[in-house]
């Protein structure tokens, strides 16, 4: 995901389908920021997971993927900004 390694100043090597965003050492504020960071980027609400931030990262993708409208064009959350 882009946007972690832009926003967040994840280490893009860092970045696996099976990591976690806490392993990432996203706090539960940073994950509330990536959500609000995502509905801004989609136009779209999306309904927060207080686990996602334990969630692996695939997960937390399909999670996110499943709540876009798909007209809004957002189908691959991994090039969201």
């Amino acid at each position: 995901m882009t946007v972690l390694i832009d926003k967040f100043e994840v280490d893009a090597e860092q970045i696996r389908p099976e990591v976690s965003l806490a392993e990432l050492e996203l706090d539960s504020l940073a994950v509330v920021e990536l959500y609000v960071t995502l509905q801004e980027h989609w136009g779209s609400p999306l309904e927060e997971d207080e686990s996602a931030g334990e969630l692996p990262l695939r997960d937390f993708a399909a999670a996110v993927a499943s709540q876009v409208s798909p007209d809004r064009g957002a189908a691959d959350p991994e090039t969201a900004r």
